[in-house]
């Protein structure tokens, strides 16, 4: 039987199957449960995703049909591989340092570099930071420079002095004024001048024919003040929008000023909706490059750099980054960044070390040399579910640029608040989200390592910001989604360092077995997470052995943990026993039983937790 036979027969065995035959089924699994409630995931972004995909639901999708590398395609410029550069970020501004973590990054696996060049000031400095460096085999990047024309002389001094190839040269310059309108409330000089930089810059770099973006489009800024993904992708189009326009009108080509940007996007741990940004980005900005009618088909194209978002990472449980990373770092290389930048998992509370660095660097050469994701040129091409995700934020991600766009563009809109509104309104609801453990942040709202102490580990605040100055229009926040409540528990770690009694919970549980477990492992969790001490002795055989166990535990919150059925002659005994001797004793019910709740309070009961406690404001209202 020759193959086609074998195929024949094999799938005869296997009739096609509807879509309505599908629902049917999923119907009647259901047995009467909402299938819109149960199995429809409504997305932070505004669209909803369904509990599967069908080849049916690629109909209609234009860009399907465009291979890698030609116009409008969602699927990257790589047309042999997925090779992308392995870049590390070197914020520290000692020349000597800098350099000698730049040395050492480049024999561990790295390609491309990222220099703060604040301190640059003087050719000797630039000299000794790129000390040993081969500048045509590793891309150059500056970033935090307090002037970037500076910062490009120091360079072609450099290249000059090093007799060297200009064209060889590779890399770019983080100048982005609009970010700097937007996280300072005001341009670092005025909108002429910052542009009038942008167009030495340009004109300079095409003038010595050096491979350098000039301009890079910061949109992970927007996700580290807790944007969404449509946000971050409207706002970053929208601010490339500004850059094509004002640098054309000066007399630059479109297809000179689009080769001069580098996207710089944040990527977090939503994987799918991660990869399919970056195949909605790259459709989006063709579509824009294409109204100024350039003349080469490659401006249209778009080159993405990727990093880590610094906005769910946290202090506890750091190791807990580690896995958040890997999963941000293989998401940028499914989606076909060019460049990806993975922070170490330290960098929320720490200079990162040796250590640190070490791991994120290997993590993208694991996903290279192990999972050998740079051999395959565009790994989720055809994946129902990514395309129609893909599809969904280029219409909503388009629909609000154009609403940007229609209010006079990207800097009228910060001048306005626009988007520090938007993003505000996001980053308050992810903010709820997670105080309310609808979204979970391992070791942090949930699961909480108890044992674990951070306050001594702490040398650098990731979340320190400068006094506030007066500006001329709103600033961006940037900052971390675990930040209030790591708070909680680094406040008593601090409480207890300076001498004071570690809190204590002590859970009292009697009754039903079932429920009494359950809610004392949520009352652990629930309290674990503000760092307090949880005690759970034996349960008695009486109420008064419970209660007296709880006074002798001289905790300053006893939980009571039943079930709700019993609440009601458990609770009033137990908040009178002890609170006639302890006045000041806080007794909490683990549960919500709404039918006496106010009945429960009058007899002594202080609070309740539940799963739809705001874990930040509960833990500060019963804060001892």
């Amino acid at each position: 039987m020759g193959l086609k036979d074998q195929q024949k027969k094999l799938f005869s065995e296997f009739p096609p199957v509807t879509t309505d035959e599908w629902e049917e089924k999923i119907k009647a699994d259901l047995k009467g449960a909402d299938y819109q409630k149960k199995l429809i995931w409504r997305t932070d972004e505004g669209f909803d995703v369904k509990p599967y995909y069908r080849a049916e639901d690629l109909q209609g999708l234009e860009y399907l049909q465009s291979l890698p590398e030609e116009y409008c395609s969602s699927r990257g410029n790589k047309t042999i591989d997925n090779k992308w550069l392995i870049r590390q970020d070197i914020p520290i501004r000692n020349v000597e340092e800098a350099n000698r973590i730049a040395l050492d990054a480049l024999n561990q696996g790295a390609d491309a570099l990222s220099f703060c060049a604040i301190g640059i000031t003087k050719h000797k400095q630039m000299n000794r930071l790129l000390a040993g460096i081969d500048l045509s085999k590793t891309n150059i990047s500056f970033m935090s420079s307090r002037s970037y024309p500076l910062t490009l002389e120091l360079l072609i001094y450099e290249i000059i002095h090093r007799q060297s190839d200009f064209y060889k040269i590779s890399g770019s310059l983080n100048f982005d004024p609009i970010s700097y309108l937007l996280l300072h409330g005001d341009f670092y000089t005025t909108k002429e001048n910052n542009f009038d930089e942008a167009e030495y810059l340009v004109n300079t770099i095409e003038k010595k024919q050096l491979n350098l973006r000039s301009i890079t489009i910061n949109g992970h800024y927007f996700r580290e003040a807790g944007s969404t993904i449509v946000q971050e992708l409207a706002f970053s189009l929208a601010s490339a929008n500004e850059y094509l326009y004002e640098l054309t009108i000066r007399g630059i080509s479109i297809d000179t000023v689009a080769r001069h940007l580098l996207f710089s996007f944040g990527t977090g741990s939503n994987y799918f909706l991660e990869i399919a940004k970056l195949r909605a980005a790259r459709y989006l900005w063709a579509k824009i490059v294409e109204k100024y009618h350039p003349e080469q088909q490659k401006s249209s194209e778009m080159f993405i750099h990727s990093t880590t978002t610094l906005w769910n990472k946290t202090i506890y449980d750091p190791y807990v980054n580690m896995l958040r990373t890997a999963t941000e770092g293989m998401a940028a290389a499914i989606g076909n960044a060019d460049s990806i930048s993975v922070a170490p998992f330290d960098i929320a509370f720490a200079e990162p070390g040796e250590f640190s660095a070490r791991i994120a660097r290997n993590q993208q050469l694991i996903l290279k040399e192990e999972a050998y994701l740079d051999k395959v040129i565009d790994p989720s091409a055809g994946s129902y579910f990514i395309e129609n995700l893909t599809h969904s934020l280029v219409v909503h991600s388009w629909e609000l640029f154009l609403s940007i766009e229609d209010k006079g563009g990207f800097i009228e809109c910060i001048k306005s608040g626009f988007v520090q509104d938007e993003i505000e309104v996001s980053c308050r609801k992810k903010e709820t989200d997670i105080a309310l453990r609808k979204s979970i942040l391992v070791g942090t709202n949930q699961h909480p390592n108890l044992a674990e102490s951070m306050l001594d580990k702490i040398s650098a605040d990731s979340d320190k910001t400068d006094p506030e100055t007066p500006s001329k229009f709103k600033k961006l926040n940037l900052s971390r989604v675990a930040h209030s409540i790591e708070k909680l528990r680094l406040d008593f770690e601090k409480s207890v360092a300076s001498g004071r009694k570690k809190p204590a919970v002590y859970l009292l549980t009697y009754g039903d077995i079932t429920k009494r477990k359950a809610r004392a492992n949520f009352a652990t969790g629930f309290f674990g997470c503000a760092g307090y001490e949880v005690i759970e002795p034996i349960t008695f055989k009486t109420i008064e052995e419970s209660i007296k166990s709880a006074l002798e535990s001289k905790a300053e919150i006893v939980v009571i943990c039943s079930s709700d059925e019993e609440y009601a002659t458990i609770a009033p005994t137990v908040a009178q026993g002890l609170k006639n001797v302890n006045p000041g004793i806080k007794v909490i019910v683990a549960g919500f039983p709404k039918e006496i709740i106010d009945s429960l309070k009058q007899t002594g009961v202080d609070d309740f937790i539940h799963l739809g406690s705001n874990l930040v404001e509960t833990l500060t209202r019963v804060r001892v």
